[in-house]
Protein backbone atom coordinates (compact mmCIF):
# COMPACT_ATOMS: atom_id res chain seq x y z
CA UNK A 1 0.00 0.00 0.00
CA UNK A 2 1.16 3.40 -1.10
CA UNK A 3 0.44 6.49 1.46
CA UNK A 4 0.62 10.01 -0.54
CA UNK A 5 1.48 12.14 2.11
CA UNK A 6 1.83 15.97 1.00
CA UNK A 7 3.30 18.55 3.77
CA UNK A 8 2.67 22.11 3.30
CA UNK A 9 5.30 24.41 4.87
CA UNK A 10 3.14 27.39 6.27
CA UNK A 11 5.58 29.76 7.27
CA UNK A 12 6.86 29.44 3.24
CA UNK A 13 3.34 30.54 2.09
CA UNK A 14 3.23 34.35 1.08
CA UNK A 15 -0.37 36.39 1.78
CA UNK A 16 -1.74 37.86 -1.14
CA UNK A 17 -1.43 41.09 -1.87
CA UNK A 18 -4.32 42.91 -3.34
CA UNK A 19 -3.63 45.59 -6.03
CA UNK A 20 -5.05 48.51 -6.14
CA UNK A 21 -5.85 50.01 -9.24
CA UNK A 22 -5.58 53.78 -10.32
CA UNK A 23 -9.40 54.15 -10.24
CA UNK A 24 -9.30 52.79 -6.57
CA UNK A 25 -6.38 55.08 -5.68
CA UNK A 26 -7.72 57.91 -7.24
CA UNK A 27 -11.02 57.28 -5.37
CA UNK A 28 -9.06 56.63 -1.94
CA UNK A 29 -7.22 60.24 -2.39
CA UNK A 30 -10.33 62.11 -3.34
CA UNK A 31 -11.98 60.74 -0.39
CA UNK A 32 -9.35 61.49 1.91
CA UNK A 33 -9.03 65.22 0.73
CA UNK A 34 -12.44 65.46 1.12
CA UNK A 35 -12.75 64.26 4.70
CA UNK A 36 -9.96 66.73 5.69
CA UNK A 37 -11.56 69.74 4.05
CA UNK A 38 -14.61 69.03 5.72
CA UNK A 39 -12.99 68.91 9.11
CA UNK A 40 -11.29 72.10 8.07
CA UNK A 41 -14.49 73.61 7.46
CA UNK A 42 -16.08 72.53 10.52
CA UNK A 43 -13.01 73.48 12.79
CA UNK A 44 -12.43 76.95 11.55
CA UNK A 45 -15.42 78.79 13.25
CA UNK A 46 -14.54 77.29 16.21
CA UNK A 47 -10.07 78.35 15.90
CA UNK A 48 -11.43 81.62 15.20
CA UNK A 49 -13.48 82.16 18.07
CA UNK A 50 -10.54 80.58 20.59
CA UNK A 51 -8.00 82.98 18.70
CA UNK A 52 -10.44 85.79 19.39
CA UNK A 53 -10.86 85.21 23.21
CA UNK A 54 -7.38 85.89 23.31
CA UNK A 55 -6.92 88.81 20.62
CA UNK A 56 -7.46 92.37 21.71
CA UNK A 57 -10.15 93.97 20.09
CA UNK A 58 -8.48 96.16 17.70
CA UNK A 59 -7.29 93.37 16.02
CA UNK A 60 -10.83 91.62 16.03
CA UNK A 61 -12.82 94.82 14.99
CA UNK A 62 -9.93 95.13 12.08
CA UNK A 63 -10.57 91.46 11.34
CA UNK A 64 -6.98 90.78 11.82
CA UNK A 65 -7.27 87.33 13.78
CA UNK A 66 -8.12 84.00 11.71
CA UNK A 67 -6.21 81.21 13.18
CA UNK A 68 -3.72 82.74 15.83
CA UNK A 69 -4.70 85.61 18.67
CA UNK A 70 -3.19 89.05 17.48
CA UNK A 71 -2.86 91.42 20.47
CA UNK A 72 -2.88 88.55 22.98
CA UNK A 73 -4.31 89.86 26.54
CA UNK A 74 -6.25 87.69 29.25
CA UNK A 75 -8.05 90.85 30.11
CA UNK A 76 -11.32 89.51 29.52
CA UNK A 77 -10.99 86.21 30.98
CA UNK A 78 -10.31 87.75 34.00
CA UNK A 79 -13.31 89.85 33.82
CA UNK A 80 -15.69 86.91 32.72
CA UNK A 81 -13.90 84.40 35.49
CA UNK A 82 -14.83 86.84 38.32
CA UNK A 83 -18.10 87.72 37.31
CA UNK A 84 -20.13 86.25 40.33
CA UNK A 85 -23.85 85.90 38.02
CA UNK A 86 -21.53 83.93 35.44
CA UNK A 87 -20.06 81.41 37.77
CA UNK A 88 -23.81 80.90 39.15
CA UNK A 89 -25.71 80.73 35.53
CA UNK A 90 -22.71 78.05 34.93
CA UNK A 91 -24.06 76.26 38.34
CA UNK A 92 -27.37 76.22 36.75
CA UNK A 93 -26.60 74.61 33.39
CA UNK A 94 -24.54 72.16 35.65
CA UNK A 95 -27.65 70.80 37.67
CA UNK A 96 -30.17 71.37 34.79
CA UNK A 97 -28.06 68.87 32.89
CA UNK A 98 -27.40 66.26 35.27
CA UNK A 99 -31.13 66.44 36.35
CA UNK A 100 -32.50 66.37 33.18
CA UNK A 101 -30.15 63.82 31.67
CA UNK A 102 -31.17 61.35 34.54
CA UNK A 103 -34.72 61.73 34.27
CA UNK A 104 -34.51 61.36 30.64
CA UNK A 105 -32.76 58.06 30.89
CA UNK A 106 -35.11 56.32 33.10
CA UNK A 107 -38.22 56.97 31.29
CA UNK A 108 -36.45 56.47 27.99
CA UNK A 109 -34.89 53.17 28.98
CA UNK A 110 -38.14 52.07 30.88
CA UNK A 111 -40.52 53.31 28.22
CA UNK A 112 -38.18 51.48 25.52
CA UNK A 113 -38.49 48.54 27.38
CA UNK A 114 -41.99 48.03 27.77
CA UNK A 115 -42.72 48.87 23.76
CA UNK A 116 -39.88 46.44 22.86
CA UNK A 117 -42.28 43.48 24.03
CA UNK A 118 -44.43 42.03 21.44
CA UNK A 119 -47.05 40.58 23.63
CA UNK A 120 -47.95 43.94 25.54
CA UNK A 121 -51.44 44.49 25.30
CA UNK A 122 -51.95 48.26 23.35
CA UNK A 123 -48.02 48.16 22.41
CA UNK A 124 -49.39 49.93 19.15
CA UNK A 125 -51.30 52.51 20.44
CA UNK A 126 -48.65 53.25 22.93
CA UNK A 127 -45.84 53.60 20.07
CA UNK A 128 -48.36 55.84 17.67
CA UNK A 129 -48.83 57.88 20.82
CA UNK A 130 -45.17 58.87 20.68
CA UNK A 131 -44.84 58.86 16.94
CA UNK A 132 -47.53 61.59 17.04
CA UNK A 133 -45.72 63.80 19.41
CA UNK A 134 -42.62 63.79 16.49
CA UNK A 135 -45.06 65.70 13.90
CA UNK A 136 -47.75 67.39 16.18
CA UNK A 137 -47.28 69.42 19.16
CA UNK A 138 -49.62 71.37 20.81
CA UNK A 139 -47.62 75.48 20.03
CA UNK A 140 -45.36 77.59 21.73
CA UNK A 141 -48.47 80.09 23.77
CA UNK A 142 -50.29 77.00 25.07
CA UNK A 143 -47.06 74.95 26.17
CA UNK A 144 -46.25 78.20 27.73
CA UNK A 145 -49.56 78.30 29.45
CA UNK A 146 -49.74 75.06 30.48
CA UNK A 147 -46.21 75.77 31.83
CA UNK A 148 -47.67 78.29 33.59
CA UNK A 149 -50.68 76.76 34.56
CA UNK A 150 -48.80 73.91 36.66
CA UNK A 151 -46.73 75.97 38.39
CA UNK A 152 -43.45 75.09 37.23
CA UNK A 153 -42.44 78.78 35.91
CA UNK A 154 -39.47 80.10 37.15
CA UNK A 155 -38.64 76.54 38.39
CA UNK A 156 -35.93 74.05 37.07
CA UNK A 157 -39.01 71.45 35.95
CA UNK A 158 -39.93 73.99 33.54
CA UNK A 159 -36.42 73.11 31.69
CA UNK A 160 -36.19 69.35 32.17
CA UNK A 161 -39.84 67.69 32.69
CA UNK A 162 -40.98 69.16 28.72
CA UNK A 163 -37.89 67.18 26.97
CA UNK A 164 -37.86 64.85 28.91
CA UNK A 165 -38.15 62.20 26.41
CA UNK A 166 -37.07 62.44 23.08
CA UNK A 167 -39.00 60.13 20.60
CA UNK A 168 -36.10 59.49 18.35
CA UNK A 169 -34.05 58.47 21.11
CA UNK A 170 -36.57 56.09 22.34
CA UNK A 171 -37.54 54.55 19.05
CA UNK A 172 -33.67 53.54 18.93
CA UNK A 173 -33.23 52.35 22.08
CA UNK A 174 -36.66 50.08 21.23
CA UNK A 175 -35.06 48.48 18.26
CA UNK A 176 -31.87 48.15 20.35
CA UNK A 177 -33.96 46.19 23.26
CA UNK A 178 -35.64 43.92 20.30
CA UNK A 179 -32.27 42.76 19.20
CA UNK A 180 -31.34 41.67 22.23
CA UNK A 181 -31.37 37.68 22.42
CA UNK A 182 -34.80 36.26 23.68
CA UNK A 183 -33.10 33.26 25.45
CA UNK A 184 -31.50 35.48 28.12
CA UNK A 185 -34.54 36.79 29.42
CA UNK A 186 -36.32 33.10 28.79
CA UNK A 187 -33.24 32.41 30.96
CA UNK A 188 -33.74 34.86 33.74
CA UNK A 189 -36.85 33.65 34.18
CA UNK A 190 -36.54 30.05 34.68
CA UNK A 191 -33.98 31.26 37.39
CA UNK A 192 -36.93 33.18 39.44
CA UNK A 193 -35.85 36.81 37.54
CA UNK A 194 -38.73 39.48 37.72
CA UNK A 195 -39.31 41.51 35.17
CA UNK A 196 -37.75 44.49 37.13
CA UNK A 197 -34.58 41.86 37.95
CA UNK A 198 -34.55 41.06 34.16
CA UNK A 199 -34.62 44.80 33.19
CA UNK A 200 -31.84 45.93 36.06
CA UNK A 201 -29.55 42.82 35.36
CA UNK A 202 -29.94 41.44 32.17
CA UNK A 203 -30.79 44.23 29.61
CA UNK A 204 -29.15 47.30 31.36
CA UNK A 205 -25.61 45.54 31.77
CA UNK A 206 -25.89 44.69 27.73
CA UNK A 207 -26.86 48.11 26.84
CA UNK A 208 -23.76 50.52 27.76
CA UNK A 209 -23.07 51.34 24.35
CA UNK A 210 -26.31 52.49 23.21
CA UNK A 211 -27.01 53.86 26.85
CA UNK A 212 -24.02 55.92 26.51
CA UNK A 213 -25.42 57.34 23.24
CA UNK A 214 -28.65 58.56 24.40
CA UNK A 215 -26.86 60.42 27.64
CA UNK A 216 -24.67 61.82 25.11
CA UNK A 217 -27.53 62.85 23.16
CA UNK A 218 -29.39 63.84 26.12
CA UNK A 219 -26.62 66.11 28.13
CA UNK A 220 -26.11 68.01 24.38
CA UNK A 221 -29.60 68.80 24.38
CA UNK A 222 -30.21 69.91 28.08
CA UNK A 223 -27.00 71.63 28.50
CA UNK A 224 -27.25 73.74 24.54
CA UNK A 225 -30.60 74.61 25.39
CA UNK A 226 -31.79 78.25 26.31
CA UNK A 227 -35.10 78.88 24.57
CA UNK A 228 -36.42 76.99 27.30
CA UNK A 229 -35.19 78.74 29.79
CA UNK A 230 -35.84 82.19 28.27
CA UNK A 231 -39.61 81.36 27.86
CA UNK A 232 -40.02 80.04 31.38
CA UNK A 233 -37.49 82.11 33.25
CA UNK A 234 -37.48 85.78 34.85
CA UNK A 235 -35.04 85.66 37.16
CA UNK A 236 -31.20 86.01 36.34
CA UNK A 237 -30.24 83.95 39.54
CA UNK A 238 -32.09 80.76 37.64
CA UNK A 239 -30.64 81.54 33.89
CA UNK A 240 -28.33 78.80 32.49
CA UNK A 241 -25.08 79.52 31.32
CA UNK A 242 -26.22 79.36 27.40
CA UNK A 243 -29.24 82.38 28.28
CA UNK A 244 -26.39 84.69 29.94
CA UNK A 245 -24.62 84.06 26.41
CA UNK A 246 -27.89 84.81 24.24
CA UNK A 247 -27.77 88.08 26.51
CA UNK A 248 -24.72 89.00 25.95
CA UNK A 249 -24.85 88.56 21.80
CA UNK A 250 -28.12 90.10 21.98
CA UNK A 251 -26.27 93.22 23.77
CA UNK A 252 -23.32 93.02 21.40
CA UNK A 253 -24.28 96.38 19.48
CA UNK A 254 -24.63 97.93 22.99
CA UNK A 255 -21.85 96.39 24.24
CA UNK A 256 -19.45 97.55 21.27
CA UNK A 257 -20.43 100.94 20.73
CA UNK A 258 -19.71 101.83 24.65
CA UNK A 259 -16.32 100.09 24.25
CA UNK A 260 -15.60 102.49 20.92
CA UNK A 261 -16.05 105.23 22.92
CA UNK A 262 -13.01 103.98 25.56
CA UNK A 263 -10.80 102.59 22.93
CA UNK A 264 -7.88 100.99 24.25
CA UNK A 265 -8.72 100.75 27.65
CA UNK A 266 -9.64 97.55 29.37
CA UNK A 267 -13.05 97.78 28.91
CA UNK A 268 -13.11 98.19 25.40
CA UNK A 269 -11.27 95.09 24.97
CA UNK A 270 -13.77 93.07 27.29
CA UNK A 271 -16.56 94.29 25.28
CA UNK A 272 -15.22 92.96 22.20
CA UNK A 273 -14.31 89.94 22.57
CA UNK A 274 -16.90 88.55 25.68
CA UNK A 275 -18.63 87.06 23.83
CA UNK A 276 -15.84 84.44 22.47
CA UNK A 277 -14.59 83.83 25.66
CA UNK A 278 -17.94 83.27 27.36
CA UNK A 279 -18.39 81.01 24.24
CA UNK A 280 -15.04 78.77 24.97
CA UNK A 281 -15.69 78.60 28.55
CA UNK A 282 -19.11 77.37 27.74
CA UNK A 283 -18.05 74.63 25.26
CA UNK A 284 -15.44 73.36 27.51
CA UNK A 285 -17.16 70.76 29.43
CA UNK A 286 -19.01 69.49 26.51
CA UNK A 287 -15.68 69.02 24.36
CA UNK A 288 -13.71 66.99 27.59
CA UNK A 289 -16.69 65.28 28.15
CA UNK A 290 -17.45 64.16 24.15
CA UNK A 291 -14.07 62.32 23.48
CA UNK A 292 -14.79 59.41 26.24
CA UNK A 293 -18.76 59.09 24.98
CA UNK A 294 -17.99 58.93 21.32
CA UNK A 295 -16.19 55.37 21.30
CA UNK A 296 -20.05 54.09 21.82
CA UNK A 297 -21.47 56.26 19.52
CA UNK A 298 -21.29 54.39 16.12
CA UNK A 299 -21.87 51.36 17.72
CA UNK A 300 -24.62 52.16 20.04
CA UNK A 301 -27.00 54.20 17.31
CA UNK A 302 -26.07 51.20 14.58
CA UNK A 303 -27.08 48.68 17.06
CA UNK A 304 -29.89 50.30 17.90
CA UNK A 305 -31.33 51.16 14.23
CA UNK A 306 -31.14 48.16 12.62
CA UNK A 307 -33.07 45.06 13.42
CA UNK A 308 -31.59 41.89 12.33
Amino acid sequence: MVTDVRTTDLASVKPRTTQRTRGERVFGAFNATLLVLLCLGMLYPFITVLAQSFSSSGAIKAGQVSFWPVGFNLDTYGAVMSNDMFWRNYGNTVLYTVVGTTIAMVLTTTYAFVLSKPHLKGRKVLIGIAVFTMFFNGGLVPNYVLISALGMKNTMWALVLPGAISVFNLLVMKAFFENLPKELEEAAQIDGLGWYGIFGRIVLPLSKAVIATMVLFYSVAFWNDWFAAFLYLDKSELFPITLFLRNLIAGASTTASEGAAAAGSTTAQVSANIQAVTMILTVIPILTIYPFVQRYFVSGVMLGSVKG
